[in-house]
């Protein structure tokens, strides 16, 4: 029985998919003018390892993460880096790929972008307009935020509270509205900018009517999850649930999950607009991808996630121990595999135990409690297969593999056996040790102190 925490209704709900066994997803995917930062890719991994979990326990889920390729901000990096639109998204999107991929990210069932979706969207929004929920003016639609019910629920906010702080906004966009908490659902262009034609003018849709149209038009009216980060809460999913529910008159989404931010040394959220980011690719140059990957997934996913040297080198200590545990536990199976075989009744209770916190709304933190409890207990010398399995079944949700080639141990067997030769003056087999680690990229260095060796 899975619990999750859902945003809408600020508690843990027993989670039940609208069809049993089958889960429908969608989590908002990034607007690609840039590379990712560390707060992009932390809201990727935990929904990536959410996803997992779902079917480590036997889901079959459809996944949904969509690309913004037209955008304000598209626009704008566009005409700064001198690049046409097309070569920028372009650009961005294969890094992004490029980037997730390496964090252990797996493939979304369908990765949607905005620009094939202009029909739907247009058609979308004559719904709107026809059942009185949006209006036009001067070329623009605004949705009617007032004639929505509930508005504001899922970030607990006051519709009075909204309307105080939006009164005082400027601007042409602004003037056109019948009232200042309306959100564009149209934009007619400016000159050069780029546009499509619509009944209302030519144009382009307005960034929050875009996952609703992918959502719906993908998965069906109503969908199990919607996910993204917490500062998607208001106004984007507010105004999603908004146009959603008005255009379908269903539920838009039965549970809302929101991971935490990433924060900086000083404690402030990391964001492009703050300029206090660093970028995946940056750091995929300086941190191994594995470790990255095992820092952003440790922390619980609605927690804060702090960023600083500490934690990410505390994140590569334990992600060493753990590997070392790996490898000691695969090279002492090789070694008597026929012990290896007999059965563990400790391994049942193990996995029990880390179900039973993963259940716990993805509680991973405690999940890690009992994983290195596992690690201790495989360390006394409990090396069997049982073991083996339950260990991969972790590393599978966590999205960590240790499949790189010859282990620590198996190489360190190696090197031994051609310090043997060398004793032994058989130095063809020596230099055949030294070649063979060679090819799967291990290179030797003899030094005063001993062998080193090292992975090219």
């Amino acid at each position: 029985m899975i619990k999750l925490y859902n945003t809408m209704t600020r508690e843990k709900e027993i989670f039940v998919p609208l069809k049993s066994g089958q889960i429908t997803m969608y989590v908002c995917g990034p607007t690609v003018y840039n590379y990712i930062h560390i707060g992009n890719a932390r809201s990727v991994v935990a929904f990536d390892m959410i996803r997992k979990y779902f079917e480590y326990r036997g889901f079959d889920v459809t996944f949904i993460s969509n690309f913004t390729d037209v955008d304000d901000k598209i626009i704008k990096a566009a005409n700064v880096a001198n690049l046409s639109i097309e070569t920028l998204v372009e650009t961005y999107i294969q890094a992004y790929q490029e980037d997730t991929t390496a964090l252990g990210v797996k493939a979304a069932t369908q990765h949607p972008r905005v620009l094939d979706f202009i029909p739907e969207i247009i058609a979308f929004i004559e719904v709107l307009i026809q059942k009185d929920f949006a209006y036009v003016a001067n070329g623009d639609v605004f949705f009617r935020v007032k004639k929505s019910q509930g508005y504001g629920r899922l970030a607990n906010k006051n519709i009075d509270e909204l309307e105080a702080g939006a009164s005082g906004r400027t601007g042409t966009l602004e003037l056109a509205k019948e009232d200042p908490l309306d959100f564009a659902l149209w934009k007619s262009s400016k000159p050069e900018e780029p546009s499509w034609e619509s009944p209302w003018s030519s144009g382009r849709p307005g960034w929050h009517i875009e996952c609703s149209v992918m959502a719906t038009s993908i998965l069906g009216d109503t969908i199990d999850i919607h996910g993204g980060g917490a500062d998607l809460e208001f106004p984007h999913h507010t105004n999603e649930i908004a146009q959603s529910e008005g255009k379908t008159g269903q539920t838009f989404a039965n549970y809302w999950l929101h991971n935490g931010f990433v924060t900086a040394a000083d404690g402030e959220k990391m964001s492009k607009s703050l300029g206090n980011f660093e970028t995946v690719h940056d750091m995929l140059d300086v941190i191994d991808a594995q470790i990255l990957r095992f820092f952003l997934v440790s922390q619980h996913y609605r927690k804060p996630l702090a960023f600083s040297d500490d934690s990410v080198q505390d994140a590569e200590n334990n992600f060493k121990k753990v590997k070392h545990a790996y490898e000691k536990l695969n090279f002492e199976i090789k070694q008597n595999p026929v012990e290896a075989q007999l059965p563990d009744q400790e391994i049942s209770g193990f996995r029990q135990d880390f179900i039973k916190e993963m259940d716990d709304d993805f509680n991973i933190s405690n999940g890690l409690t009992v994983f290195y409890e596992l690690i201790k207990y495989i360390n006394t010398g409990n090396f069997s297969l049982e073991a083996l399995d339950l260990f991969d079944e972790i590393l599978m949700i966590m999205g960590i593999s240790f499949d790189d080639g010859l282990l620590d141990a198996e190489i360190d067997g190696l090197i031994q056996k051609r310090q043997l030769a060398r004793e032994n003056r058989d130095y063809k087999l020596s230099d055949d040790i030294r070649d063979a680690l060679k090819a799967k990229g291990i290179s030797l260095l003899d030094t005063p102190d001993g062998v080193r060796w090292t992975r090219d």
